[in-house]
């Protein structure tokens, strides 16, 4: 794989792209990219390459195989048949004649691993010792069943690479009952008149301002965000804010239902980095039984989710998280306590600089509470 330095490690600038491609797919690489260099790769031309390349869609996964071992994992960001673009990337190997490699692919979230590739023949029921010949699909049926099974195939490599264990999907013994909460957190029915007073309240804007301050935070670390759409009007009214994804990414590997009613997710166009469920004096156990439907569809989940609250409401969170309903999807280990004044604390740092600002920095000032 000659050209594997080339235009993977080292990345593509847009400025030397855009000369070769419609207008069209030029906005759309600096939406999905903005100025960041790009992963580009790929195939020579030919009618079964062909063949696999228009199947290819925007989301796939794409394995970089070289003998025994996947190098690399992302996702289609978009793809192109192009010549001049592929002699511009790509020269003639010595040997090779004037091969080009035209089915160009501009990969997002690319990821090295180096992970045996028999660790994917495990993953989708090939033999132990199956061989790739040249650019090829997974087989319909194979995909079918790992999904049946298992949940992202980029955090199940991931994880693999880290030496983690693999869950399949599990269902649990017992559910979570969907429209039922706790005593202490039953739901108050709102009257139409009372709608305003509501909107109006304190509660709302303490828990608009703390969806609006981790957005901000999420711009700052370089980071998409996401907010409900049912809550962007109210960022836009109250702060003026509308940095936000218009729509949620095709391509992320669930349902997305669990994820579009997460109070705050940062993102990449194809990958979720973080997911921020802010309760005031609400119920807690709404927040948590949304990661709990994730935990479900997607146990290899390597992204943190953060119940964000005022610190005094550390020990009732805690309380929830102990719960048997919750105690059996784990949550305990995967969902951390993020304090309001925590998050206060990192704006106000952070308020004339972004540097260093990332998911990393957040999970630190982040608790495991039981």
């Amino acid at each position: 794989m000659a050209h594997y330095e080339d235009t993977i490690k080292r990345k593509v600038s847009l400025d030397r792209i855009v000369k070769f491609v419609s207008p069209d797919l030029r906005s759309k690489l600096q939406n999905i990219f903005g100025q960041h260099p790009i992963a580009v790769w790929g195939s020579v031309s030919g009618p079964m390459n062909q063949s696999f390349f228009d199947k290819m869609s925007e989301g796939d996964d794409l394995l970089i195989v070289e003998g025994d071992t996947i190098k690399l994992i992302g996702k289609i960001a978009a793809k192109i048949v192009n010549a001049d673009l592929s002699r511009e990337l790509w020269k003639p190997i010595a040997g090779r004649g004037d091969t080009r490699w035209e089915l160009v692919y501009f990969i997002a979230n690319p990821r090295e691993l180096n992970v045996p590739f028999s660790a994917f023949c495990n993953l989708f029921g090939y033999a132990q010792h199956y061989q790739l010949r040249g650019f090829t699909a997974v087989a319909e049926e194979k995909l079918g069943d790992f999904y049946n099974h298992y949940d992202d195939l980029y955090s199940i490599l991931v994880k693999l690479k880290s030496g983690e264990p693999v869950s399949k999907k599990t269902y649990p013994k017992t559910a979570p009952p969907a429209n039922v909460l706790p005593a202490d957190d039953a739901l108050v029915e709102i009257q139409p008149e009372d709608i305003e007073q509501v909107l109006n309240s304190d509660l709302v804007s303490d828990h608009v301002k703390m969806q609006w301050t981790l957005a901000k935070l999420g711009l700052k670390a370089g980071e998409r965000v996401w907010v409900p759409v049912g809550d962007q009007a109210k960022l836009r009214k109250l702060y003026e804010f509308e940095a936000f994804d218009s729509q949620f990414a095709a391509g992320i590997d669930l349902p997305h239902s669990y994820v579009e009613n997460i109070d705050v997710v940062w993102k990449q166009e194809f990958r979720i980095d973080a997911a921020y469920e802010i309760e005031n004096s609400t119920a807690i156990y709404s927040g948590l039984l949304r990661f709990a439907d994730l935990m479900i569809l997607a146990p290899n989940t390597i992204y943190p989710m953060f119940i964000v609250a005022p610190v005094d409401r550390k020990n009732r969170v805690r309380e929830q998280l102990t719960r048997p309903t919750f105690k059996q999807f784990n949550l305990c280990s995967k969902v951390k306590f993020l304090s309001y004044e925590a998050v206060n604390d990192i704006d106000r740092f952070f308020s004339e600089s972004s540097s260093g600002l990332n998911v990393e920095l957040i999970a630190g000032k982040a608790e495991r509470i039981c």
